[in-house]
């Protein structure tokens, strides 16, 4: 499972990379938890969860970022924004939701997925 999320991650940070955006960390851990990639786009520092599935028995992958998910997220995102000192810069969260079969894949990229 964990080979999934990480060729997801890998995907993912291309995509990103492709549309100009800065990979600035992947798999960001604190003692409050982990998010998997902080990125900036232009002058907006971007928190990015990414959900990898290889069916949708379980749902589509986006929506495994429940409230709780999201929650921990935020938490994640304070803990960086005071331990680096960022202040005054636009934030956001995104939601990178990937299905893959075999060799063939499909990104979807929600930005501002939630507040």
């Amino acid at each position: 499972m964990r080979l999934l999320g990480n060729r997801g991650e890998d995907l993912a940070a291309g995509f990103l990379r492709k549309k100009g955006y800065r990979i600035l960390s992947s798999n960001y851990r604190s003692h409050v938890g982990e998010v998997d990639i902080i990125a900036e786009e232009g002058s907006t520092l971007v928190f990015i969860e990414v959900k990898t599935r290889t069916d949708d028995s379980f749902g589509r992958p986006f929506e495994a970022v429940d409230y709780r998910k999201r929650e921990k997220i935020k938490r994640i995102a304070l803990y960086y924004l005071k331990r680096y000192k960022i202040i005054d810069r636009p934030l956001r969260f995104d939601v990178m939701s990937i299905e893959m079969s075999g060799d063939n894949s499909s990104i979807e990229h929600i930005t501002d997925a939630f507040e």
